[in-house]
């Protein structure tokens, strides 16, 4: 399955850097990543295309490993970090910033990073009472959420027409205007963060069954559900901070892969890879298979919703989980 799932993914991006307002054969697009300089292609592959794919893979790739691990940390297929106000925080900032402070680039993304930590520390501590349980955070994160969204609502209320714009326009989820050193950064950040979530796979895949009898196979439940929330909220910070909180993709992805792979095989690789493939399909069909061009987060967003309500009625009827 995971060889399926690299070759759909490496077909998608194969069918990125081909498609625009003209098609690229494929021998051109060849060239053009063996370094070659190729008259137009060299510009439309490697300037705007190349740098688009590349982001939206390692996006996709950064929510879908960070919702993965917080929905088996917390075995439950709600515990998302877009549903319980991790990437509002991020969110939030960097309307601030764009609104109030004008803010732009790496310093935003600074500033939407730090918040968006700021907020999963925040929601761990209120919901902390004698360890975590997967309820009590998330209902402890969709109130944060609440508040949190009031406070977007009120920023966009007060912005000059000139930032407003931006400011949606970044809170849809967008690849647009994608740059190759937004791409290296990103991928810096899910080396970074993902080796600490990738490094506690066999610990975080002993909670499935529960703190006691994880706890009782030698886990340290504790330091485990630490690191794997610092190491998830990194990436989704970063990830948010660069395209804007691009709906459902974290939440989507580990339920389907879970579907791939079937109930005894890690879903984490796979929840990567549902993810990557999410945002570059999304926006492929966001720019060429409707009748206007759309950002990513609106195809998402119009995907992740009905699957929401089907798994919160899916759960309320079996009391299903992951």
């Amino acid at each position: 399955m995971l060889l399926v799932l690299l070759c759909g993914l490496a077909a998608a991006m194969a069918l990125a850097l081909m498609l625009g307002q003209s098609f690229t054969p494929p021998g051109q697009v060849l060239r053009v990543l063996a370094g070659e300089d190729v008259p137009g292609a060299s510009f439309t592959v490697g300037q705007l295309r190349l740098p688009r794919t590349l982001l939206s893979v390692l996006a996709g790739f950064s929510f879908g490993l960070g919702g993965a691990a917080f929905q088996i940390m917390l075995r439950n297929p709600l515990a998302s970090p877009d549903i319980i106000g991790v990437s509002a925080g991020s969110a939030a900032a960097a309307v601030w910033g764009i609104v109030f402070m004008s803010l732009e680039g790496p310093a935003l993304s600074a500033l939407s990073v730090a918040a968006g930590l700021s907020v999963a520390l925040l929601i761990y501590a209120l919901s902390f009472k004698g360890g975590v349980t997967g309820s009590r955070l998330i209902l402890v994160g969709i109130g944060v959420s609440a508040m949190i969204n009031s406070f977007i609502s009120y920023a966009l209320t007060q912005a000059p027409s000139w930032d407003l714009q931006e400011a949606l326009r970044w809170l849809t989820g967008s690849v647009n205007g994608a740059r190759l050193g937004q791409s290296g950064f990103l991928a810096l950040s899910l080396l970074v963060f993902g080796a600490l979530i990738l490094g506690r796979r066999r610990d975080l895949e002993a909670l499935r069954m529960g703190d006691d009898l994880a706890a009782a196979l030698g886990v340290r439940v504790g330091l485990t559900r630490l690191s794997v929330i610092l190491g998830a909220v990194g990436m989704i910070a970063v990830a948010t901070a660069t395209t804007g909180p691009i709906a459902f993709v974290a939440f989507l992805s580990g339920p389907i892969a879970a579907r791939i792979v079937g109930p005894n095989g890690s879903i984490l690789i796979p929840a990567m890879l549902v993810g990557g493939g999410l945002v570059l399909g999304g926006d492929l069909v966001g720019q060429f298979a409707l009748p206007s061009r759309y950002p990513v987060g609106v195809v998402t967003g119009a995907l992740g919703a009905p699957f929401l309500i089907y798994l919160i009625i899916r759960a309320n009827r079996t009391g299903a989980s992951l």
